[in-house]
């Protein structure tokens, strides 16, 4: 919980950075290649979350990976290994595009599915999302297949999970529980 709070504050900081820059694009894209990047990259990820690694080498490979960076993103990497909080940088890219979103009044709702949403379900979610929030939402799906079925949306810092695989693990905790 303390990562997350970490993150939302390395995040507002870029965020006022860029604002006062006029940069929020720039880095907002920055933001979204490094979450593709990492989620794509399983060696990114062991070696950013890796002790024996020194920070200096995580920065500089960071720079490399993300060669062309906008200053602050740059800065941003920098900031996170002097200060040993480089494996919090999806996070901090998550939370620095969610708001941005908001204080461009749109917002991101992920939704997390085991299999790809048809066209019709994505027009039913953003259609009810948009309700829920008031505010302009564009739909991110993300497959994974460990949630079994059914699906989990996260607007911001809300999140609903009506996953098959966390209904069934609310079953194991009754029925140990029970025991």
């Amino acid at each position: 919980m303390n990562d997350t709070r970490a993150a939302v504050r390395y995040a507002k900081a870029i965020l006022d950075l860029a604002v006062d820059q006029k940069a929020t694009d720039a880095v907002e894209n920055d933001m979204r290649s490094v979450m593709n990047t990492i989620s794509e990259s399983k060696d990114l990820r062991g070696m950013l979350s890796s002790p024996v690694i020194k920070s200096e080498i995580k920065k500089g490979a960071l720079n490399k990976v993300f060669k062309g960076s906008h200053a602050i993103s740059e800065g941003l990497f920098g900031i996170l290994a002097d200060n040993k909080r480089i494996g919090m940088l999806n996070d901090v890219a998550q939370k620095y595009i969610i708001l941005n979103e908001d204080r461009k009044g749109k917002g991101i709702a992920y939704v997390t599915t085991a299999v790809p949403m048809t066209a019709s379900l994505e027009k039913k979610i953003l259609k009810q999302v948009t309700e829920l929030t008031g505010n302009e939402v564009t739909i991110e799906n993300r497959v994974d297949e460990s949630i079994v079925g059914g699906f989990v949306l996260r607007v911001g810092d809300l999140q609903y999970d009506a996953s098959i695989a966390n209904k069934l693990g609310n079953l194991k905790r009754e029925f140990t529980s029970s025991l």
